[in-house]
């Protein structure tokens, strides 16, 4: 099993949401559990149109963290 990160953003309208190591892999939802959810199934379907055409799967790598500053 392998996780990726996600970055989930809030719009105007809702949310969208990218993998940082899929490019080109992009979800909206209008709620942040909606675009969570969708971005699951956006993965799978990716990964499963690249391992169809024979292209690599790029291993996860990218990773996250707050910085918290005193303003």
């Amino acid at each position: 099993m392998k996780k990726y990160l996600i970055v989930i953003e809030r719009t105007d309208i809702g949310y969208s949401s990218y993998s940082p190591d899929l490019p080109g892999c992009v979800s909206t939802g209008k709620s942040r559990e909606e675009a969570e959810q969708n971005m699951r199934e956006a993965i799978e379907f990716h990964v499963d149109g690249l391992r169809q055409k024979g292209y690599p799967v790029p291993e996860p790598q990218a990773s996250s963290s707050y910085v918290e500053l005193p303003i």
